[in-house]
């Protein structure tokens, strides 16, 4: 046999690609070439597999072999086809008993290391969702992704060896359920909890209701208030994340090569919280060949931007389509590709430079152009599509000394499971399970307003001259608080609340 075939994957975006690796043995000079649109770790693949196979026990073939990674015409990256293709050199050269018939139904995934073992690749699971959705019954991992490939519908084949991977490929090996140590292991990282933040329940119960409608919040109050301590904390009160989010979010994380630490589904929602000098590309997502950035990371979890203002401008617009879309897309010459980034985003920074200007007790001695300047790196419409604007005030001495326990986030979170499941009913038929995710044509169906409230509403927008999609944000505010509270027609006091927080406007923050 001189020509053989196995199958593996690519990841475009978070979106799994089968691959055809086709392997060919042929007179000439020995010599071996990848053809496919490979990058240069699958070119290198060659010096990994060539002393892999001889210290596996095989002989490596001294013919000129051509390898072909179809779709030829689709960029390929990584050390993932490094067991796909020596399966095929092996199998092409007749030193296999079995058949390219046998490999039809089967996808090889891994890293092959010098000695002949396997180590763990990223994209794992988009790539066994991809494979389970075609006639693909098993998959060839190292013992590292094998629980991230588990929940797929494929068989995982945990294989720490190149020898062992054709012993179960032979039938000399029944496939085991091998999986490291540590992957076995959940480790779990506490949470802060909201009973240590003393003072604060106005922002505590603005966090409550971001965290009960998915709203995007920011956090305005001078140093040392305790806007860092309680963004710690909002995690703590969010719901677990569905079986369908829960993949979602670990086929993003595991495109990003996260997930290979921690051996697991991510089933608590995911928090990043980016340093102010961050890339646009770390942000957005980018490359050659893209790969998510932090807004993805934090898909069905918290972006939490500390000290906004720090960020650079132009970076910080980038948010603003994927706030709408809950999706990024990136574009290059070849491809498009499209990543999730439905996350709350949570914002903190002082009002002006040296962030005193609200205090009660501390001077400012900031001018008015340089606060201007300060604040004019939040534009408009970025501040338009955040929906709770929180004043962070100062603790005196006797809250801070005060004993009793405040509310705890077990509490809180209570609230924002029984306003969840109350979306969840209203929402049942939707594609969306949320208040904050609610698009424009919904809203007068789902956030009927009774006369009172209407009338509020109405006076707001001829006074302060609210943007459609303010008035829009401020009635799914007002559907959270009154789903907190259990009511289903929001009343007079739900919209009042919802307005208090959107007292930082365009009109007044930059003049």
């Amino acid at each position: 046999m001189t020509l053989a075939r196995t199958f593996s994957g690519f990841v475009s975006g978070v979106k799994g690609n089968i691959v055809t690796v086709e392997v060919h043995l042929g007179r000439g000079l020995p010599s071996i070439n990848i053809v496919g649109l490979p990058d240069q770790a699958v070119k290198e693949s060659k010096e990994r597999i060539k002393p892999a196979i001889k210290e596996s026990g095989f002989d490596f073939p001294n013919e000129r072999i051509t390898i072909n990674l179809s779709p030829a015409d689709q960029a390929k990256e990584g050390a993932l086809f490094d067991l796909p293709i020596a399966i095929g050199i092996l199998l092409a050269s007749g030193q296999l008993e079995i058949t390219i018939e046998d490999m039809e139904n089967k996808l090889l995934v891994g890293e092959i290391a010098l000695d002949g073992s396997l180590r763990p690749v990223p994209g794992v699971l988009p790539l066994a969702m991809a494979g389970s959705k075609q006639d693909f019954s098993s998959i060839y991992i190292p013992p590292e992704n094998y629980i991230e490939a588990e929940p797929t519908g494929l068989e995982p084949v945990s294989c720490p060896h190149l020898r062992s991977a054709i012993a179960v490929l032979e039938g000399r090996l029944e496939a085991s359920r091998l999986i490291p140590e540590e992957a076995e292991t959940k480790t779990t990282e506490k949470i802060a909890d909201f009973a240590d933040v003393r003072g604060q329940t106005a922002a505590k119960k603005a966090l409550c209701i971001a965290a009960a409608g998915r709203h995007n919040a920011l956090m305005i109050g001078p140093p040392g208030t305790g806007k860092s301590m309680l963004a710690k904390r909002l995690p703590g009160i969010l719901p677990p994340l569905s079986a369908t989010e829960s993949l979602e979010t670990t086929a993003v994380h595991s495109v990003a090569g996260e997930i290979i630490d921690r051996g697991q589904l991510i089933t608590i929602p995911p928090v990043r919280s980016p340093h102010h000098t961050i890339s646009g590309a770390g942000l957005i997502g980018g490359g050659q060949i893209p790969r998510p950035g932090d807004a993805s990371l934090a898909h069905n979890g918290v972006l939490f931007l500390d000290e906004m203002p720090e960020f650079q401008r132009n970076i910080l617009e980038t948010l603003r389509q994927p706030m709408e879309n809950k999706q990024i897309h990136i574009s290059r010459a070849r491809a498009s590709y499209v990543f999730p980034a439905n996350f709350l985003l949570l914002g903190a920074m002082n009002p002006c430079p040296c962030g005193f200007l609200s205090h009660p007790e501390r001077q400012c001695i900031c001018t008015p152009s340089q606060i201007d300047r300060y604040r004019r790196k939040l534009s408009g419409p970025l501040l338009d599509r955040i929906d709770l604007h929180l004043s962070v005030g100062p603790v005196s001495y006797d809250e801070l000394k005060n004993s009793e326990k405040t509310q705890s986030s077990a509490q809180m979170r209570e609230k924002v499971l029984a306003a969840r499941d109350r979306q969840e009913y209203r929402y049942a038929d939707e594609p969306f399970n949320v208040n904050g995710e609610l698009p424009a044509p919904k809203i007068e169906q789902y956030c009927q307003l009774n006369k009172d409230a209407d009338n509020l509403l109405k006076k707001a927008v001829d006074n302060w001259g609210y943007s459609a999609r303010a008035v829009h944000r401020l009635q799914k505010v007002a559907r959270t608080l009154a789903d907190l509270e259990g009511i289903d027609t929001i009343g007079a006091g739900q919209m009042a609340a919802a307005l208090q927080y959107r007292e930082i406007e365009l009109r007044d923050w930059h003049s």
